[in-house]
């Protein structure tokens, strides 16, 4: 295998929240690149129907998997599934995400858990099955690595955000649960690390870049001059995944188009 050429050929990657936004982009990549992919949802059959379908009338290879993150037994049950289709598990891309917004003294117990759930709770269920996963299998030539994780964070693992605390306080949780188990598993040549995307056009946050009022307010924000595409995402996801990162575990890889240099001190502070 060439290493400089990143390549997923015969390995199989679990993607989850994979119906739309970011996950779907990351299916699309992970499949060109040679992965068969398991498409995670928790109630979008039909969107992840579509990918499925999209992907095996190009020549490659997907399955559906319904699933809660933040139940345990649904997690189990995904990766088994995964595992009866393909035989095997190389990649986990632990993507599945959810905002509840509010003020912090309006914002309700249910709000602030639901969040704390999917995003961090989740993230912890997905990598723990994983590496069990990976330590239970045989390693084949198609990777370095035993088995690679990619958790899917948010600028706002480090950027402070005013009336999205729970949300804020899920992204900075994954960015310490993924370097601590990046530490613990590394002896086991599991390579574990994160993405931090910044403003990206998904449906998530359409309100803050469909108008051009909007869109023009978030580049205040944005030095590079642009708003992020989840292609921008996906690569960084797919550099990660493939022997190109061997060397790369327990970091994060902040895709952004600047964000947290905090452009406003470019005009003073």
């Amino acid at each position: 295998m060439d290493r400089n050429t990143p390549t997923l050929h015969g390995q199989v990657a679990l993607v989850t929240g994979a119906a739309s936004g970011i996950g779907a982009g990351v299916v699309e990549v992970l499949a060109a690149a040679g992965a068969a992919v398991g498409i995670n949802h928790r109630s979008r059959a039909q969107a992840a129907n579509d990918t499925v379908a999209q992907i095996r009338r190009a020549g490659g290879r997907a399955v559906a998997l319904r699933g809660d993150v933040s139940i345990e037994s649904d997690v189990v049950q995904m990766f088994d599934h995964l595992v009866a289709a393909f035989g095997r598990v190389d990649i986990v891309v632990a993507n599945a995400g959810l905002q509840r917004d509010a003020a912090l003294t309006d914002m309700t117990l249910p709000q602030w858990r639901e969040v704390l759930d999917t995003n961090l709770t989740g993230q912890f269920l997905c990598l723990r099955e994983a590496v069990r996963r990976f330590v239970a299998q045989e390693q084949t030539a198609a990777s370095c690595a035993r088995g690679k994780v990619i958790c899917i964070s948010s600028v706002h693992d480090r950027i402070p955000w005013a009336g999205h605390v729970n949300y804020a306080a899920s992204k900075g949780g994954v960015d310490m649960l993924m370097r601590s188990v990046a530490q613990e598993v590394a002896p086991l040549r599991i390579r574990v690390n994160a993405v931090s995307p910044g403003a990206i056009r998904t449906d998530i946050n359409a309100a803050a870049w469909r108008t051009p009022q909007a869109e023009s307010e978030l580049l205040e924000l944005i030095p590079y001059g642009r708003v992020g595409a989840v292609d921008d995402v996906a690569r960084a996801v797919a550099w990660l995944a493939s022997d190109a990162a061997d060397y790369v575990t327990g970091t994060t890889l902040v895709v952004d188009g600047g964000m947290m240099l905090y452009p406003a001190f470019a005009h003073g502070g």
